[in-house]
């Protein structure tokens, strides 16, 4: 496996926990895995790591870079990590403050072909899987630049989707710094609207392409969620798949969560409003909302992710019987927006701005309701997390949120507008004054089983058929 970042080394999404967990759970399968990213500053240890092959040249664009690949293990499993300080060695992984670093397209470009010197130095596999647009230069290096290369023959590529709407585009004038031949600017290829397009070139040259849901793999192929490529995923679609993420519960479950302040199980529940106490005390929120209904989010604060639909019933929302506790960063517009809100309700809402996996956990433990109103999510974690943890979903029906949630386990709403988000909200409440059904509804999420172990089957399956082939 090829990518960008995984957990615990590097994260700053899901993708990490995905690169974290799937490797793992194909190894109980009998699957061999080794994964490769970039060796970040930011990586505990990394200096400390072996040195598995020191010096290995990779040429770009009439320059050498020199790469240490160094290796470590976690939990059974190989990492390879490409460490080239003047490329990796800053204080974010893709951008800071100011953006994304502006030399992206050449940092990933020697990464790739990084991977590709560990391919031929230390693990030659049957399978290449490569995941987003960092890793999406392996795709037409091997069939294009090192076509011919026996090294490379026979191995097979499979690119996952993580999320459609980061595609590594470019301008066609930094082509010749990636190590491309210009033949491949055609719009049925890797060119896009006047660019490059890095993405777009993993799909053209992958021997099978997936999501992470099978809701969202037919969505892509739509103008509402396709970012521009619908059509050309139309024409790639016989080798489109959607394998819906798994969740790791090692990780996330109320019976062992080393970061809640009590445990609890879908027999014993007594826990969870002991976690919602202190909850309310972490965010200084008073006890009387004890018995009212919480509302937690987990979140980047991003478009994407459908907070101007929040914006657009804030004064309603703020006016139902509920507290709220909201967790993330991102957009200035919405940090502003929750942080307002935890102002001019300081005894019902409450907001934190930054990251804080501890205390995701206890909103996930604490919260009565999880609200995700995403205008589109290729599969979505915390959704998952939260059946498991007995807080009650309310999502809108897009991608892996439409696969996972279910009449009986939360609540959907599908028009992307404010109104129909209020509507959903208020069914929730309504349902959490029936203490019965309310109960049964936890119950029933709790008992819904998203462990890796049913995505890695069908992965297996999937690099079964290419090999195959």
């Amino acid at each position: 496996m090829v990518a960008s970042e995984a957990a615990p080394f590097a994260k700053t999404g899901g993708l990490a926990d995905v690169i974290g967990s799937l490797p793992i759970a194909l190894q109980c399968r009998g699957e061999e895995v080794t994964v490769v990213i970039p060796g970040y500053s930011g990586i505990a240890g990394l200096a400390d790591f072996p040195i598995a092959f020191r010096d290995l040249p990779v040429h770009l664009a009439g320059r050498v870079y020199s790469v240490d690949i160094r290796e470590t293990e976690h939990r059974g499993i190989p990492f390879f990590f490409v460490d080239c300080p003047p490329l990796f060695d800053r204080d974010g992984l893709y951008g800071d403050a100011d953006g994304d670093f502006p030399d992206n397209h050449i940092r990933f470009a020697v990464f790739c072909r990084a991977a590709l010197g560990v391919v031929r130095q230390l693990f030659r596999p049957d399978i290449l899987h490569c995941h987003d647009w960092q890793a999406a230069l392996v795709a037409p290096y091997v069939r294009d630049t090192y076509r011919g290369d026996p090294t490379f023959a026979g191995i097979k590529l499979l690119f996952t989707i993580h999320n459609l709407g980061y595609q590594g585009i470019f301008p066609i004038t930094l082509l010749p710094e990636i190590g491309l031949d210009p033949r491949l600017l055609r719009p049925d290829l890797m060119e896009f609207y006047g660019r490059i397009n890095l993405m777009k070139g993993a799909i053209y040259f992958s021997d099978a392409v997936n999501t992470v849901s099978r809701k969202y793999a037919q969505e892509i192929q739509t103008p509402e969620y396709g970012f521009g490529l619908e059509y050309f995923l139309r024409t790639q679609a016989s080798k489109l798949h959607g394998i819906l993420n798994g969740v790791d519960y090692s990780e996330w479950s109320p019976e062992r969560d080393p970061y809640i302040a009590h445990h609890y199980s879908s027999a014993d529940l007594s826990g969870k409003r002991d976690c919602k106490r202190v909850l309310l005390a972490e965010f200084g929120l008073p006890l009387e909302n004890l018995d009212r209904p919480l509302i937690g989010i987990v979140s980047r604060f991003v478009g994407q992710k459908g907070f101007d639909l929040i914006a657009d019933i804030a004064e309603e929302l703020a006016a139902e019987d509920v507290a709220l506790v909201a967790l993330g960063s991102g957009d200035a517009s919405f940090e502003s927006l929750f942080l307002d809100l935890a102002a001019s309700h300081t005894d019902r809402f409450g907001a934190r701005i930054g990251y804080d996996n501890s205390l995701a956990h206890r909103i996930e433990a604490g919260a009565d309701i999880f609200l995700m109103p995403s205008r589109y999510e290729p599969c979505g974690l915390n959704q998952i997390y939260s059946l498991r943890y007995g807080t009650v979903p309310v999502v809108r029906a897009t991608g892996g949120l439409d696969d996972t949630i279910e009449e009986g386990t939360g609540f959907k709403f599908w028009d992307c507008t404010g109104p129909a988000l209020l509507t959903a909200i208020r069914a929730a409440l309504g349902s959490y004054h029936e203490p019965g059904k309310w109960l049964t509804m936890v119950r029933q999420g709790m008992g819904k089983d998203f462990s890796w172990d049913a995505s890695a089957a069908e992965y297996s399956t999937l690099y079964g058929s290419l090999i195959a082939r």
